[in-house]
């Protein structure tokens, strides 16, 4: 009966000190400030984002009215392979 007692023991208490580790990891990496660099030689400015953004590419159309996609090859089947028959 005494060694249920400590394996609950256990399983309550020490195996919570890592999980109290992990929120406490996380917690310190979300209040951590960025470093900031001053070599760049930028001055700390960003790069300006071209305006506006590059398009992509249309699709082709399809004749002059916009005609529908055309229709997919017909499915082609494999040949059936025979076994060939040994002459005995």
């Amino acid at each position: 009966m005494r060694r249920v007692e400590w394996t609950m023991v256990y399983l309550f208490i020490a195996l919570k000190i890592p999980l109290l580790m992990l929120f406490w990891l996380i917690y310190w990496a979300i209040k951590q400030e960025p470093e900031l660099e001053d070599a760049a030689g930028d001055g700390g400015q960003r790069r300006a984002r071209p305006h506006p953004p590059p398009r992509l590419p249309r699709t082709p159309r399809r004749g002059p009215h916009g005609d529908p996609l055309p229709q997919p090859p017909a499915r082609v089947r494999g040949v059936e392979a025979r076994a060939r028959q040994l002459e005995r």
